[in-house]
């Protein structure tokens, strides 16, 4: 959409979003912004989500208490699943508010964008398996490190 590529919108379309235009900006700043947290979702598999990276001033080389991961995750694949689920009920409801002549209908173009956000709706629930799964050997790991006995022995 934000490089003018017919995905079902007409040029009357494009025109209601501003493209070209701010809402090309808009288009790509979105996309960078959504492809950002997605990034930050490795954080929960990958060491630099338990200790953050040298080169953050102040922070750099600390652990990261688990629970300023955990609580952004877990928010973050409730309400992605709640967005998806309500999306995907209202489908039939895309386009209803753009004028008409706005959008086409057939040609292909409903199954593009079928397919383009269908898996849209597995982001919230894997989120949420792989933040249980952080929470689990974190807070897991936590547990274990408080049972040890000080001074190593009887």
């Amino acid at each position: 959409m934000g490089l003018q590529i017919p995905v079902g919108f007409t040029e009357k379309g494009l025109a209601e979003f501003a493209i070209p235009g701010w809402g090309t900006a808009y288009v790509f700043g979105l996309s960078v912004f959504a492809e950002t947290l997605a990034f930050l979702t490795l954080g929960l598999v990958r060491p630099w989500g338990e200790v953050w990276p040298r080169w953050i001033p102040f922070l750099g080389g600390k652990g990261i208490h688990p629970v300023t991961a955990i609580v952004p995750a877990a928010s973050g694949a409730i309400a992605v699943t709640v967005l998806t689920t309500w999306s995907a009920f209202r489908w039939d409801q895309a386009g209803v508010t753009m004028a008409e002549g706005s959008f086409e209908s057939g040609g292909g173009y409903d199954v593009v964008m079928a397919c383009c956000y269908a898996p849209l709706l597995l982001w919230g629930p894997l989120l949420a398996v792989v933040t249980a799964q952080y929470a689990w050997r974190r807070l897991g790991q936590r547990s274990q490190d408080a049972l040890q006995p000080l001074g190593g022995g009887a």
